[in-house]
């Protein structure tokens, strides 16, 4: 990546974003020195322009932000930044400089997706997701259909609470299906975008 550092002399604006929540956190400046510095070590490092140094965010507060990509806008003068946040990112205590909470309900389901894809890779003992991945693809699409029968049942009934932990049971297994056929929940959702006219 060839970044224009000249035209703020020698700095460049740097957006980080919340790699789950897609919020914006904060804007900061880089040098090169930080830029590099951000790259090698995975974790936001700017420039600071009234302390004249680098300064790693979350040097004091211990709520860095650590790096999960990087992308330069198209005049390759400034980058956004796709981060994990340790804690509020703002110095007021807040969850990011812009006074917004930083939370986006539904971007836990690519939360619990990214989740199970581990638990595929890693496969340890004590998880029912390994369990499921070890019964094969046909237990899987079994639980599948179990948990809509389920959910069926439950939406004939008057019981809010159980219908909705079936509901989510049904979401979960899902999930796992989808990861067994090496698909994302993403994939499911363009088709929807497609139809959608």
């Amino acid at each position: 990546m060839t970044l224009n550092f000249d035209k703020l002399n020698g700095l460049i604006p740097a957006i980080v974003q919340d790699n789950n929540t897609q919020k914006v956190l904060m804007l900061g400046f880089m040098n090169q020195e930080a830029f590099e510095k951000t790259q090698a070590e995975k974790v936001v490092t700017f420039y600071s322009r009234t302390k004249k140094r680098l300064w790693k965010k979350g040097e004091e507060s211990g709520n860095v932000l650590d790096v999960v990509e990087i992308t330069a806008d198209c005049d390759n003068d400034s980058i956004l930044i796709k981060a994990h946040p340790h804690g509020p990112v703002c110095h007021t205590g807040t969850d990011t400089c812009f006074n917004e909470d930083n939370e986006n309900i539904l971007s836990f389901i690519k939360y619990l997706q990214d989740l199970i894809d581990r638990r595929k890779t890693e496969m340890p003992e004590d998880s029912y997701t390994t369990k499921l991945f070890q019964k094969g693809i046909n237990k899987i699409a079994q639980k599948v259909g179990e948990e809509a029968v389920e959910l069926v049942i439950e939406a004939k009934d008057s019981n809010d609470e159980l219908f909705l932990n079936e509901a989510a049971d049904l979401i979960f297994h899902f999930l796992v299906l989808l990861t067994a056929k090496k698909y994302r929940i993403e994939d499911v959702i363009n088709i929807l975008k497609t139809r959608h006219k």
